[in-house]
């Protein structure tokens, strides 16, 4: 088979896509409750949001099955949910939102493949990049671009803080360094790291943007005003160089494929334009339940009663059992996180080694995602040393149980690749419990040795 050179990019699995194929392969043939999957990215199953979704997909079934399902709609969106979206975003944040400032896809990671198709690539002065601002990030944000050597990544700036913590930030000052940007990208609260940007940070990204004329896309998928997955304190802001990109993936309704951007009406136009080219428009019969959702505030009230306080205590779980079962010998740390479905953990030793982990895992039937997907050119620049390597991302969206069982065969494990370490589990829960609050900056990359 003969590809282009846009289709030999598209065409190849990413490396998270690998590891998922891995899972597949291996799990397949076997009974699914032999495994132990702490690297799983689909959200967990809430019963109350899935009841709340059932019962407005029911609605839109009986309502609106004609008009919905018996003839195509507008590429940008039903007019139901684009007017839903204006009306709850201008009482919920006083914004002064149109229809025009609103656009309707099949998911959010289809509306950041659109804008990367629309603002970056080859051109007169060079490549124009998707840049990630503060890496790691997303691991699908690598695959959005159809040119290569068309993404970016900038390195963070890490602080430590206490013994088993720490947090990165972002090297302003190194982005706006960069003369390649096409567009900024950034999950707020990230993936993996559960870190949400600031006040102050947002503004220096926007800054940035302005600066170089570009989009800055915040992806807001585990964030305000839902599905609000850990204590987001940092609103969404209407920018004319900002593109705020939502999703229902992670407040319950991940097979569906509905996300929707708001921004300045130049840009959601072309949005809207490729929307029309590609797709035509996103299935509209979930639109109809997205738009019920919305207008009834029954989304807000699932978000605040049941997904946020869910997330909230199994993050609290995952760090608990942590500190309980790792060996007391082993420098870890686990990010500081204020949301998202994940917990991302460092090991801080040049005996370590993410993928493998991952081999050894598997042949203890638990998988884990390695870190290294979640960076750039994770083997080179521009993450200096190994920390990427040194990296791996848990799911919370586990019940507990193999959260509990997962976590004892990772510490067996760790264990395994570093006789040294003793397994006293007490010390380490004591240690985290009483771990002082100053914090020492360390450039990425330096581990202990």
């Amino acid at each position: 088979m003969r590809l282009s050179p846009i289709g030999s990019r598209l065409a190849g699995l990413s490396g998270l896509r690998s590891i998922m194929e891995d899972v597949a392969s291996s799990m397949a043939g076997t009974a699914q409750e032999d495994w132990l999957n702490l690297g799983i990215g689909n959200p967990a199953a809430i019963p109350e949001a899935a009841a709340m979704w059932r019962e407005t997909l029911s609605s839109a079934l009986t309502d609106d099955f004609d008009s919905a399902v018996g003839r195509y709609g507008p590429s940008r969106g039903s007019t139901k949910l684009v007017d839903a979206v204006v009306h709850y975003f201008n009482q919920a944040y006083g914004w002064d939102l149109r229809p025009e400032n609103v656009v309707i896809g099949p998911g959010s990671q289809m509306i950041c493949f659109a804008a990367a198709a629309l603002f970056c690539g080859p051109g007169p002065e060079g490549m124009h990049r998707l840049v990630m601002p503060m890496m790691p990030d997303y691991t699908g944000y690598q695959g959005l671009c159809m040119h290569q050597d068309g993404v970016a990544g900038v390195a963070p700036r890490i602080t430590l803080e206490g013994e088993h913590r720490f947090r990165y930030s972002l090297d302003l000052d190194a982005l706006a360094r960069r003369d390649d940007l096409g567009m900024l990208l950034i999950s707020s609260p990230g993936n993996p790291t559960g870190r949400a940007v600031t006040r102050t940070e947002l503004n220096g990204l926007i800054s940035v943007a302005g600066q170089h004329g570009v989009p800055l896309l915040v992806d807001h998928a585990y964030g305000a005003p839902f599905p609000r997955i850990g204590e987001v304190h940092v609103d969404p802001v209407q920018h004319p160089n900002v593109i705020n990109c939502f999703s229902v993936s992670k407040a319950g309704l991940p097979g569906e494929r509905i996300g929707f951007a708001i921004g300045d009406p130049e840009y959601i136009g072309a949005l809207a334009a490729f929307m029309s080219n590609s797709v035509l428009h996103a299935a509209q019969l979930p639109q109809v339940a997205v738009a019920t959702a919305l207008s009834e505030g029954s989304l807000d009230r699932v978000t605040r009663d049941s997904i946020a306080p869910y997330y909230r205590h199994k993050r609290q779980y995952m760090e608990e059992t942590l500190a309980e079962r790792l060996p007391s010998g082993l420098n870890w740390r686990i990010h500081t996180g204020t949301g998202g479905m994940f917990s991302w953990v460092w090991i801080d030793h040049p005996w370590f080694d993410d993928s493998d982990l991952y081999r050894r895992l598997k042949a203890r039937q638990v998988f884990v995602v390695p870190g290294r997907h979640f960076f750039v050119d994770a083997l080179s620049a521009p993450i200096p040393g190994d920390h990427a390597t040194h990296c791996f991302r848990l799911s919370l969206s586990a019940p507990e149980k193999t959260i509990d069982e997962g976590v004892s065969r990772l510490a067996d494990t760790l264990a395994d690749m570093h006789p040294g370490a003793s397994l006293n589990a007490q010390a380490a829960a004591t240690r985290l419990r009483g771990e002082a609050a100053g914090e020492v900056v360390r450039p990425a990359g330096v581990g202990a040795r």
